[in-house]
């Protein structure tokens, strides 16, 4: 008597291995992003401590800006507005305009400094070379994205000082908040789980329409 050969189809090992490890992945993503929001809160937090304390401090000479020293008083001494970097932004009454942002050189070496010296109502430079100027440190307008410090390439981004008056014929500047900074960590480790879950699903659903008789 001849056995009769088993041609049911069989559960795939080889693709139901690499879903798992696309699922394990999504998952340790998903972990990774609950992490940085804990991180994220904490520096929010310390930037809240930084704006409530009024004693100055020495702006930084070169960059990367300690934490520490994001939103805090200083001052600095631009000797020569090398460019203008005119960009959108409003003032501090939430009036729309152009942010007048000089970088400025402080000394004969160095990065020198980026200084928002007021709010404007068009693209026209101010007539203003130089001067001592008190304000709040912030975060500059070019910080590295994501992908440049994954790939090793992000350089250190500069700080700015945000002008407590303007110059002559500018509106004061809206000073950046330590609640202006993103936290959407928890929404991200959200759709990595969501991810997870659905792939897991989507992969046993199509397995099993593949194997019924």
């Amino acid at each position: 008597m001849t056995e009769v050969a088993d041609t049911r189809p069989r559960w795939p090992l080889v693709p139901t291995l690499l879903v798992l490890a696309a699922v394990a992945i999504m998952i340790a993503l998903g972990v990774w992003q609950l992490q940085r929001k804990s991180e994220k809160e904490a520096l929010i937090a310390l930037y809240a401590r930084n704006m409530a304390m009024p004693s100055p401090v020495a702006y930084p000479k070169l960059p990367p800006v300690p934490n520490a020293m994001l939103y805090r008083k200083s001052s600095v001494v631009c000797l020569e507005v090398v460019r203008w970097d005119p960009r959108g932004g409003s003032d501090r009454r939430g009036r729309t305009g152009i942010r007048m942002i000089a970088d400025c050189r402080t000394g004969a070496e160095g990065p020198g400094v980026l200084i928002d010296v007021g709010t404007a109502d068009d693209f026209k430079t101010p007539e203003w070379k130089g001067g001592v100027v008190a304000g709040t440190i912030v975060p500059g307008p070019e910080q590295p994205t994501l992908i440049q410090r994954l790939a090793g390439k992000a350089v250190a981004a500069r700080a700015m000082l945000v002008a407590d008056a303007p110059v002559a014929g500018l509106r004061p500047s809206a000073v950046p908040s330590a609640a202006d900074t993103p936290n959407n960590h928890l929404a991200y480790a959200g759709q990595w789980f969501l991810f997870a879950v659905a792939a897991l699903a989507i992969y046993i659903l199509a397995v099993r329409r593949r194997l019924r008789p």
